[in-house]
């Protein structure tokens, strides 16, 4: 697996499924097609899902936040995150349904 076009060696790019208002921050697996499901506590309002989605996707990755950017999705449920500082290897490894 390469990382994908545009992004530098070093980073993964994926989908996310995001639920928010979903109870507590947690990462629940990988769907049928391959997205990272993953709910969180926060509303989707002003950008808190999303900014708990990046701080719940940095602790699980061990990256700071500011190494995770969201790529597509802002105001959906469907999202694509890049990450950087993680190999696209490592993430596979890691959620191994997950399409890198």
């Amino acid at each position: 697996m390469t990382p994908a076009s545009g992004d530098r060696p070093g980073s993964a790019r994926f989908a996310v499924r995001l639920t928010p208002r979903g109870g507590t921050d947690r990462i629940e697996g990988v769907s049928d097609e391959g997205a990272l499901i993953v709910r969180v506590a926060a509303p989707a309002v002003g950008g808190a899902a999303n900014e708990a989605l990046v701080r719940l996707l940095a602790r699980e990755l061990g990256v700071p936040p500011s190494a995770v950017r969201l790529v597509l999705g802002a105001s959906n449920r469907s999202k694509v995150v890049a990450v950087a500082g993680v190999e696209v290897a490592y993430v596979a490894r890691r959620w191994p349904r997950l399409k890198v």
